[in-house]
Protein backbone atom coordinates (compact mmCIF):
# COMPACT_ATOMS: atom_id res chain seq x y z
CA UNK A 1 0.00 0.00 0.00
CA UNK A 2 1.15 3.59 -0.59
CA UNK A 3 1.04 5.36 2.41
CA UNK A 4 2.01 9.32 3.09
CA UNK A 5 5.36 10.04 5.10
CA UNK A 6 5.24 13.50 7.22
CA UNK A 7 7.98 14.10 9.28
CA UNK A 8 8.14 15.58 12.82
CA UNK A 9 10.14 19.01 13.18
CA UNK A 10 10.86 18.30 16.89
CA UNK A 11 14.31 16.71 15.69
CA UNK A 12 14.95 20.16 15.16
CA UNK A 13 14.21 20.90 18.80
CA UNK A 14 11.33 22.17 21.04
CA UNK A 15 11.22 26.03 20.35
CA UNK A 16 9.16 25.80 16.70
CA UNK A 17 11.01 29.44 16.17
CA UNK A 18 11.58 31.03 12.79
CA UNK A 19 15.26 29.00 12.17
CA UNK A 20 13.38 26.08 11.81
CA UNK A 21 11.51 26.96 9.15
CA UNK A 22 14.50 26.92 6.97
CA UNK A 23 14.48 22.93 7.03
CA UNK A 24 10.71 22.61 5.89
CA UNK A 25 11.97 22.93 2.20
CA UNK A 26 14.55 19.98 2.77
CA UNK A 27 12.12 17.73 4.25
CA UNK A 28 10.04 18.18 1.01
CA UNK A 29 13.02 17.70 -0.97
CA UNK A 30 13.39 14.48 0.48
CA UNK A 31 10.13 13.09 -0.07
CA UNK A 32 7.93 13.75 2.57
CA UNK A 33 4.48 14.89 1.88
CA UNK A 34 3.47 16.30 4.97
CA UNK A 35 5.21 17.70 8.45
CA UNK A 36 3.92 17.00 11.95
CA UNK A 37 4.59 20.43 14.31
CA UNK A 38 4.83 20.34 17.98
CA UNK A 39 1.96 23.09 19.33
CA UNK A 40 3.89 24.89 22.64
CA UNK A 41 2.96 28.38 21.74
CA UNK A 42 -1.17 29.30 21.05
CA UNK A 43 -0.32 32.86 19.95
CA UNK A 44 -1.69 32.80 16.15
CA UNK A 45 -0.14 35.14 14.44
CA UNK A 46 2.87 33.12 15.87
CA UNK A 47 2.35 30.58 13.17
CA UNK A 48 1.58 32.73 10.09
CA UNK A 49 5.06 32.55 8.72
CA UNK A 50 4.81 28.66 9.17
CA UNK A 51 1.25 28.54 7.30
CA UNK A 52 2.83 30.56 4.78
CA UNK A 53 5.84 28.04 3.72
CA UNK A 54 3.69 25.11 4.21
CA UNK A 55 1.46 26.19 1.68
CA UNK A 56 4.18 27.53 -0.45
CA UNK A 57 5.75 23.92 -0.23
CA UNK A 58 2.62 22.30 -0.33
CA UNK A 59 3.17 20.19 2.68
CA UNK A 60 -0.09 18.72 4.42
CA UNK A 61 0.53 19.43 8.02
CA UNK A 62 -0.53 17.60 11.61
CA UNK A 63 0.39 18.94 14.93
CA UNK A 64 1.14 17.38 18.19
CA UNK A 65 1.59 18.60 22.12
CA UNK A 66 1.48 17.84 25.77
CA UNK A 67 0.79 18.98 29.08
CA UNK A 68 3.04 19.64 32.29
CA UNK A 69 1.89 19.34 35.43
CA UNK A 70 0.07 22.86 35.68
CA UNK A 71 -2.54 21.33 33.18
CA UNK A 72 -3.06 17.87 34.23
CA UNK A 73 -6.43 16.99 32.93
CA UNK A 74 -6.42 14.47 35.09
CA UNK A 75 -5.84 16.46 38.11
CA UNK A 76 -8.03 16.79 41.57
CA UNK A 77 -7.76 20.33 41.07
CA UNK A 78 -10.83 21.32 38.54
CA UNK A 79 -9.02 24.63 38.29
CA UNK A 80 -5.53 22.56 36.73
CA UNK A 81 -8.02 20.80 34.47
CA UNK A 82 -9.69 23.83 33.37
CA UNK A 83 -6.04 25.63 32.34
CA UNK A 84 -5.60 22.09 30.62
CA UNK A 85 -8.81 21.94 28.68
CA UNK A 86 -8.37 25.90 27.77
CA UNK A 87 -4.75 25.05 26.30
CA UNK A 88 -5.64 22.43 24.42
CA UNK A 89 -8.61 24.85 22.81
CA UNK A 90 -6.10 27.06 21.45
CA UNK A 91 -4.08 24.32 20.29
CA UNK A 92 -6.92 23.34 18.76
CA UNK A 93 -7.12 26.20 17.30
CA UNK A 94 -3.66 26.86 15.73
CA UNK A 95 -3.96 23.42 14.41
CA UNK A 96 -7.34 24.11 12.36
CA UNK A 97 -5.10 27.33 11.45
CA UNK A 98 -2.60 25.34 10.01
CA UNK A 99 -4.79 23.34 7.91
CA UNK A 100 -4.07 20.45 9.65
CA UNK A 101 -6.76 17.50 10.27
CA UNK A 102 -4.75 15.66 13.51
CA UNK A 103 -3.53 17.30 17.28
CA UNK A 104 -2.09 14.20 18.74
CA UNK A 105 -0.27 13.78 21.73
CA UNK A 106 -0.37 12.05 25.51
CA UNK A 107 -2.67 14.80 26.57
CA UNK A 108 -5.36 12.64 28.16
CA UNK A 109 -3.01 13.39 31.32
CA UNK A 110 0.25 15.71 32.21
CA UNK A 111 3.50 14.17 31.03
CA UNK A 112 5.87 12.70 33.36
CA UNK A 113 3.50 12.99 36.43
CA UNK A 114 3.05 10.06 38.87
CA UNK A 115 0.64 9.22 41.74
CA UNK A 116 2.95 6.51 43.40
CA UNK A 117 -0.17 4.31 42.18
CA UNK A 118 -2.47 2.54 39.31
CA UNK A 119 -5.07 4.74 37.95
CA UNK A 120 -7.80 5.27 39.93
CA UNK A 121 -11.54 5.05 38.03
CA UNK A 122 -11.72 8.51 39.36
CA UNK A 123 -8.59 9.75 37.13
CA UNK A 124 -9.74 7.64 34.05
CA UNK A 125 -13.28 10.10 34.26
CA UNK A 126 -11.88 13.11 34.79
CA UNK A 127 -9.54 12.35 31.69
CA UNK A 128 -12.70 10.97 29.98
CA UNK A 129 -14.84 14.36 31.03
CA UNK A 130 -11.53 17.03 29.77
CA UNK A 131 -11.23 15.09 26.59
CA UNK A 132 -14.63 15.50 25.70
CA UNK A 133 -14.65 18.81 26.50
CA UNK A 134 -11.87 19.52 24.08
CA UNK A 135 -13.31 17.00 21.76
CA UNK A 136 -16.57 19.19 21.34
CA UNK A 137 -14.57 22.03 20.61
CA UNK A 138 -12.63 19.72 17.89
CA UNK A 139 -15.56 18.70 16.05
CA UNK A 140 -16.68 22.42 15.40
CA UNK A 141 -12.77 23.08 13.76
CA UNK A 142 -12.81 19.67 11.97
CA UNK A 143 -9.73 18.30 14.12
CA UNK A 144 -9.38 14.83 15.17
CA UNK A 145 -7.87 14.36 18.68
CA UNK A 146 -5.33 11.88 18.63
CA UNK A 147 -4.43 9.86 21.76
CA UNK A 148 -1.20 8.55 22.63
CA UNK A 149 0.11 6.21 24.97
CA UNK A 150 3.77 6.79 26.74
CA UNK A 151 5.21 3.77 28.33
CA UNK A 152 5.57 3.37 31.99
CA UNK A 153 8.30 5.76 32.78
CA UNK A 154 6.60 8.43 31.34
CA UNK A 155 3.06 7.83 32.19
CA UNK A 156 0.79 5.99 34.50
CA UNK A 157 -2.66 6.50 33.07
CA UNK A 158 -2.51 4.73 29.93
CA UNK A 159 0.91 2.84 29.00
CA UNK A 160 -0.51 0.22 26.46
CA UNK A 161 -2.71 -0.16 23.63
CA UNK A 162 -5.36 -1.74 25.66
CA UNK A 163 -5.64 0.57 28.44
CA UNK A 164 -5.68 3.70 25.85
CA UNK A 165 -8.57 1.73 23.70
CA UNK A 166 -10.38 1.32 27.00
CA UNK A 167 -10.43 5.18 27.35
CA UNK A 168 -10.91 5.90 24.11
CA UNK A 169 -13.96 3.61 24.04
CA UNK A 170 -15.16 4.98 26.64
CA UNK A 171 -14.75 8.45 25.92
CA UNK A 172 -16.77 7.47 22.32
CA UNK A 173 -16.43 11.04 20.49
CA UNK A 174 -16.10 11.11 16.46
CA UNK A 175 -13.35 13.34 17.00
CA UNK A 176 -11.14 11.33 19.40
CA UNK A 177 -9.05 8.41 17.81
CA UNK A 178 -5.56 6.94 18.69
CA UNK A 179 -2.28 8.14 17.98
CA UNK A 180 -0.17 4.60 17.95
CA UNK A 181 3.01 5.71 18.51
CA UNK A 182 5.80 2.33 18.05
CA UNK A 183 8.59 3.59 20.36
CA UNK A 184 6.28 3.10 23.00
CA UNK A 185 4.88 0.05 21.35
CA UNK A 186 8.34 -1.67 21.83
CA UNK A 187 8.91 -0.90 25.20
CA UNK A 188 4.88 -2.13 26.25
CA UNK A 189 3.61 -4.46 23.99
CA UNK A 190 4.44 -8.22 23.70
CA UNK A 191 4.05 -7.69 19.90
CA UNK A 192 3.46 -4.69 18.72
CA UNK A 193 2.18 -5.78 15.59
CA UNK A 194 -0.63 -7.94 17.29
CA UNK A 195 -1.21 -4.99 18.87
CA UNK A 196 -2.12 -2.59 16.36
CA UNK A 197 -4.24 -5.26 14.84
CA UNK A 198 -5.93 -5.49 18.49
CA UNK A 199 -7.43 -1.79 18.17
CA UNK A 200 -7.34 -1.19 14.72
CA UNK A 201 -11.10 0.17 14.40
CA UNK A 202 -9.32 3.23 16.59
CA UNK A 203 -6.10 4.10 15.36
CA UNK A 204 -6.29 7.41 13.39
CA UNK A 205 -2.46 8.60 13.28
CA UNK A 206 0.84 6.24 13.18
CA UNK A 207 4.38 7.54 14.50
CA UNK A 208 7.14 5.55 13.55
CA UNK A 209 9.80 5.80 15.86
CA UNK A 210 13.25 3.76 17.06
CA UNK A 211 13.51 2.66 20.08
CA UNK A 212 16.64 5.22 20.15
CA UNK A 213 14.33 7.98 19.38
CA UNK A 214 16.92 8.50 16.30
CA UNK A 215 17.31 7.00 12.63
CA UNK A 216 14.96 4.41 11.65
CA UNK A 217 16.45 1.29 11.04
CA UNK A 218 19.35 1.74 13.15
CA UNK A 219 18.02 0.55 16.65
CA UNK A 220 15.79 -2.65 17.69
CA UNK A 221 11.93 -1.80 16.93
CA UNK A 222 11.00 -5.04 14.46
CA UNK A 223 10.26 -3.25 11.59
CA UNK A 224 9.01 -6.26 9.95
CA UNK A 225 6.47 -6.47 12.39
CA UNK A 226 5.13 -3.28 12.25
CA UNK A 227 4.85 -2.94 8.55
CA UNK A 228 2.93 -6.75 8.53
CA UNK A 229 0.53 -5.37 11.17
CA UNK A 230 -0.31 -1.97 9.21
CA UNK A 231 -0.99 -4.19 6.40
CA UNK A 232 -3.01 -6.41 8.50
CA UNK A 233 -5.42 -3.67 10.08
CA UNK A 234 -5.43 -2.21 6.75
CA UNK A 235 -4.56 1.15 7.96
CA UNK A 236 -4.71 3.78 4.89
CA UNK A 237 -3.88 7.45 7.31
CA UNK A 238 -0.40 8.92 7.68
CA UNK A 239 2.89 7.28 8.97
CA UNK A 240 4.85 10.36 10.96
CA UNK A 241 8.63 9.43 11.50
CA UNK A 242 9.19 11.24 14.68
CA UNK A 243 13.02 11.49 16.53
CA UNK A 244 14.52 13.64 18.75
CA UNK A 245 17.44 15.48 19.71
CA UNK A 246 19.30 16.36 23.22
CA UNK A 247 17.66 19.93 22.85
CA UNK A 248 14.43 18.47 23.72
CA UNK A 249 14.86 18.00 27.77
CA UNK A 250 11.24 16.45 27.89
CA UNK A 251 12.77 13.26 26.29
CA UNK A 252 15.79 12.70 28.41
CA UNK A 253 18.12 11.65 25.85
CA UNK A 254 21.21 13.91 26.67
CA UNK A 255 23.55 11.67 24.35
CA UNK A 256 23.18 12.39 19.79
CA UNK A 257 21.93 9.27 18.35
CA UNK A 258 22.25 10.01 15.24
CA UNK A 259 25.13 12.27 13.00
CA UNK A 260 23.21 14.70 11.57
CA UNK A 261 19.82 16.06 11.02
CA UNK A 262 19.75 16.23 7.57
CA UNK A 263 21.17 12.44 7.66
CA UNK A 264 18.90 10.96 10.01
CA UNK A 265 15.52 12.66 7.86
CA UNK A 266 16.91 11.41 4.54
CA UNK A 267 18.28 7.56 5.93
CA UNK A 268 14.39 7.09 7.98
CA UNK A 269 12.54 7.97 4.70
CA UNK A 270 14.44 5.56 2.83
CA UNK A 271 14.22 2.86 5.38
CA UNK A 272 10.32 3.29 5.29
CA UNK A 273 10.29 3.33 1.34
CA UNK A 274 11.93 -0.70 1.60
CA UNK A 275 8.99 -1.88 3.30
CA UNK A 276 6.86 -0.02 1.05
CA UNK A 277 8.56 -1.36 -2.18
CA UNK A 278 9.14 1.94 -3.56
Amino acid sequence: MKYKIAMNTLVYGPDMNESIIQHLAYIKEVGYDGVEIPIFVTDIDYWTPWKKEIDRLGLEVFTVTFLGADMNTISADANVRQKGIDFLKKAVDITAYLGASYLSGPFHSALAVFSGAAPTQQELDWSKESMLAVAYHAQSKNVILGLEYLNRFENYVVSCADQLYALVKAINHPNVKIMFDTFHAHIEEFNTGEAMVRIADEVGHIQLSESTRATLGEGQVRWDNVFDGLSRMNYTGWLVVEAFTPLLPAACIWRKNYTTEAELVKKSYEHIQKYLGA
